[in-house]
């Protein structure tokens, strides 16, 4: 029978759920057992592909072509292993499910309610991934703090699941805050032990807390935690802040967090976890041998988890080729001819991000510029794929009107244009192109000798394609397309001749880098970047 494991958020929000939850499937993976991770998001859009980045960050997209929470990221760079539509459920989604079986009559004319319809609901997306056969464990962390008015759906449906499922088939864990009070020089654990008593209120006894703190809680401490919120001792487990996010499966093989999980469900501890690669990617990442300095020009720079994929893709790269990796971003609503060479000083490569709109476009377009024209190595992802073709359009073939339909409808030369199966399409949320999708390398390109093979899968999120109707000119003037859809012929990878590193991916390569498997593009892109970086000396 799958296992089941919540977590849940207490005193306030961004503790670091999804790193606790991703740290502990971790390491039940690495003792044999065959885990999951899902995640609940109590805001009522259906998905996060609507939302300014501004406001939730990133959007992950799986391979099946779910825009989804950026935690799905985390738990698939520590896991390395792919998750789904299943992965992600909001109460957005909940809610329009259960309208929808109303509409078709499959309640029989009963009021439709929050209980027992919504948690109803909730409960079978809980047990899908866990019904399919596919896992020993599935973990399921709650979006939110205990005590918000969206999520009581969700607690009250872990309530009923646990009492359904019984105490060693699920286990609550609560990730709370101790707070430090410099002026006292204390922690203080009044906040967790509200928190604990919010979520006694709703029916659901924690089995462990896993609290965040920034010094080492004492053995007074955890007894004092233990005996207010009416858990053993060894169920208290301190997650002090940490260098990496990458440090905490190994935090929490030292709390033990993953035997006393085991324990409380009545699973036998099998091997000793196996964690001799994560060690040495740490070792690694730790004991770098260079350093770079890679722009990234964007225009969500103000907010990290806007480029949340895309920072991680470079710390696994940076580790792969033991090279500390920093990020400085740009913004480039502030990028013009005059100031291009000031702000991109001293970077050893570029990277222009994705994004959507008009605003920033010119800033990303000159930056491009200056590094083809200064043989400084380029990565271009979606976007910024789109914005070097323009570039090279306007001041190489010679059309300074070139630009994309999307900012400019009446441009005379539309090098990007809207895919034809898009132009009908008037709803905005999960329509665009979404998930893994076939691209064929040209042979002999830089494209096919970094990944080492004629035939690869990424995923794209896009409406907006390169116009295959001037491939000619382009591949004429130098800029090769060597990366070609099987089915559609859409242009899936741009690269330039005789330039150090001059690649433009339509599709988004960070989204498939792990920490076991880095993604080849960004590994190939710092090493380039190293290389430009020792002939700058």
């Amino acid at each position: 029978m799958t296992k089941y494991i919540f977590v849940t958020g207490g005193v306030t929000s961004s503790l670091g759920k999804g790193i606790i939850s991703a740290s502990l499937a971790k390491l039940l993976q690495s003792r044999g057992y065959r885990v999951t991770i899902q995640k609940f998001d109590p805001y009522i859009n259906i998905d996060p592909g609507t939302l300014n980045p501004y406001e939730h960050g990133e959007c992950y997209v799986t391979e099946d072509g779910a825009e989804t929470d950026l935690d799905l990221g985390h738990y698939e760079r520590f896991l390395n292993v792919p998750t789904s539509k299943a992965n992600n459920i909001t109460t957005g989604r909940i809610y329009q499910n259960v309208i929808s079986k109303e509409r078709e009559g499959a309640y029989l004319g009963k009021t439709v309610q929050v209980v027992p319809h919504i948690t109803d609901e909730i409960k079978r997306n809980m047990r899908l991934l866990g019904d399919s056969g596919e896992y020993d464990i599935v973990i399921t962390e709650l979006g939110g703090t205990v005590g918000d008015i969206e999520s009581l759906p969700f607690i009250e449906a872990v309530r009923q699941f646990r009492w359904e499922a019984g105490s060693s088939n699920s286990l609550v864990i609560h990730l709370t805050l101790i707070p430090y009070l410099a002026a006292a020089g204390e922690l203080k654990t009044k906040p967790t032990q509200h928190s604990v008593k919010m979520l006694l209120e709703y029916g659901i006894q924690p089995d462990i807390l896993v609290c965040r703190a920034e010094h080492h809680i004492n053995l007074e401490l955890r007894k004092k935690i233990a005996l207010f919120c009416n858990v053993n001792i060894n169920a208290v487990v301190e997650s002090i802040d940490a260098p990496s996010i990458y440090d905490v499966p190994l935090l929490m093989l030292k709390e033990q967090l993953d035997k006393t999980v085991l324990t409380k469900l009545k699973l036998p501890l099998k091997s000793d976890p196996v964690l001799d690669n994560w060690k040495d990617f740490l070792g690694r990442l730790k004991n770098p041998t260079a350093e770079i300095n890679i722009g990234i020009i964007g225009k969500y720079v103000e907010l990290p988890d806007a480029y949340k994929s895309i920072n991680e893709a470079f710390v696994h790269a940076g580790a792969k080729n033991e090279c500390k990796v920093r990020l400085k971003h740009i913004h480039s609503e502030g990028l013009t001819p005059e100031n291009a060479a000031e702000k991109l000083a001293g970077m050893h490569g570029v990277l222009v991000a994705p994004g959507f709109g008009s605003r920033g476009i010119e800033g990303k377009i000159e930056a491009i510029r200056y590094v083809r024209e200064n043989n400084i190595p380029f990565f271009g992802i979606c976007l910024g794929m789109q914005c070097a073709v323009i570039e090279y359009a306007r001041n190489v073939i010679g059309w300074k009107d070139a630009h994309s339909t999307e900012m400019d409808d009446h441009t005379k030369h539309p090098v990007i244009s809207m895919m034809e199966e898009q132009k009908k399409i008037k709803n905005k949320g999960g329509t665009m192109r979404l998930g893994a999708y076939a691209c064929d390398l040209k042979k002999g390109s830089k494209a096919a000798s970094i990944y080492g093979k004629a035939h690869i899968s990424e995923r794209h999120r896009h409406r907006y394609e390169f116009n295959s109707k001037y491939l000619k000119e382009f591949e004429d003037a130098g800029l090769i397309a060597s990366g070609i859809n099987p089915e559609n012929n859409l242009v899936e990878i741009v690269e330039l001749k005789n330039h150090p590193f001059f690649i433009g991916g339509q599709f988004h390569p960070e989204l498939k880098s792990t920490v076991a498997n880095p993604h080849p593009l960004f590994v190939n892109f710092v090493a380039a970047s190293l290389a430009h970086a020792k002939r700058s000396k």
